[in-house]
C-alpha cells in the first residue's frame, strides 16, 4: 500500500470518527435528554432505549447489523467497512456521553443546535463513504427495483418513526423532532456539497469567442467550446460549457447579457467537481 493510499485511509477514518463523535454529542447532550429523536434506525433505537431502559449504543449497533450485511452484499465491501466503523464509533461515543448532563432544557434550542451538530456529523460520515442509518441502505436497494426514489422511501420511513415518537413522548416532542430532523437534513447537504456550491453552465451563442474572452477576462473562468447543430434551423452553433460557483451566477448573467442578449443559457447544479483546473485564473 503506497503512502498516498495510507494517507487517504487515515483521513477517511479520522473524519468518520469525528462525524460519529459529533453525532453522539448531538444525541446525548441535546436531543435524547429532551426526548427529541432523529429519524431512521437511530430514532428507533432512541424509542426502544427509552421503553426498555437499555443503553442507546447497544440498540444502534444491533439494529444496524442486518442492514450492514445487506449493504455489504448489494453496495460493496468498502462501504460496509466504513459504515461498521462509523456505527461502532457512534455506539462507543453515545455510551461515553450518556452520563453527561444536557447543556439546555429549552427544547427548541436543543432541537436547533442538536439538528445542526447531528447534520454536520452525519454529513461527514456520508461524505467519507459511510452511513449511520440502515434505512438508507434499504432505500437505495428498493429504489433500484421500484418506482420510488431514495428520498421518498426515507421520508415515508421517517414519518412513521416520528409518528411513533408522538405516541411514546407526546406529540409536542414529535413536532420538535421534526424540526431537528429538517435542520439536520439541510445541514447534511451543506456538509456533503460544501457552502461554495458549484453550477454548470451551458451557453448556446453566435458570439462564442466574444463571450469566452469576456468570461475569462471579467470572471476569471475558462470554458470548453463544443460544436452543435440547431435541431430546427440546422445551423451550426458554438456551445460553451463552464463550471462556476453559486456566487458568480449574477455576474455571469450580466456578462452574457452585455455580449449576446439572445444567447440561450442553462444553469444546473453540480454535486462534485474533480480534476481539471477549476480554480479561478487571476484577473488583471
Amino acid at each position: 500500500m503506497g503512502k498516498k493510499n495510507l494517507r487517504q485511509y487515515f483521513f477517511t477514518y479520522l473524519f468518520l470518527f469525528i462525524g460519529s463523535f459529533l453525532a453522539a454529542v448531538a444525541l446525548e447532550i441535546f436531543l435524547v435528554p429532551n426526548n427529541v429523536i432523529d429519524g431512521g434506525i437511530v430514532g428507533i433505537s432512541i424509542i426502544l432505549s427509552h421503553l426498555l431502559r437499555l443503553p442507546l449504543g447497544l440498540f444502534i449497533f444491533i439494529l444496524n447489523l442486518p442492514f450492514l450485511f445487506v449493504g455489504y452484499k448489494q453496495i460493496g465491501k468498502t462501504f460496509a467497512i466504513s459504515t461498521l466503523f462509523a456505527i461502532s464509533s457512534l455506539s462507543f461515543w453515545v455510551t461515553i456521553f450518556h452520563p453527561v448532563p444536557t447543556i439546555t432544557q429549552d427544547i427548541l434550542l436543543a432541537s436547533i443546535f442538536g439538528g445542526i451538530i447531528l447534520g454536520i456529523g452525519v454529513g461527514l460520515i456520508i461524505r467519507y463513504g459511510g452511513s449511520l442509518d440502515g434505512t438508507e441502505i434499504i432505500a437505495i436497494i428498493i429504489d433500484r427495483k421500484s418506482g420510488f426514489s431514495v428520498g421518498e422511501i426515507v421520508m415515508f420511513t421517517n414519518v412513521f418513526i416520528l409518528g411513533s415518537a408522538g405516541l411514546v413522548f407526546g406529540w409536542d416532542k414529535a413536532m420538535y423532532s421534526l424540526i431537528a430532523y429538517f435542520i439536520a437534513f439541510k445541514v447534511i447537504d451543506v456538509t456533503i456539497e460544501g457552502l461554495n456550491e458549484s453550477k454548470s453552465v451551458i451557453i448556446v451563442t453566435d458570439k462564442a469567442e466574444e463571450i469566452s474572452d469576456a468570461l475569462l477576462s471579467r470572471l476569471g473562468r475558462g470554458l470548453t467550446v463544443l460544436e452543435g447543430k440547431g435541431g430546427y434551423s440546422k445551423h451550426m452553433k458554438s456551445v460553451l460549457y463552464c463550471v462556476i460557483t453559486r456566487l458568480e451566477i449574477a455576474k455571469l448573467k450580466t456578462i452574457i447579457d452585455d455580449v449576446d442578449p439572445n444567447a440561450f443559457v442553462t444553469i444546473s447544479e453540480v454535486h462534485e467537481v474533480m480534476g481539471g483546473n477549476f480554480r479561478k485564473r487571476a484577473i488583471h
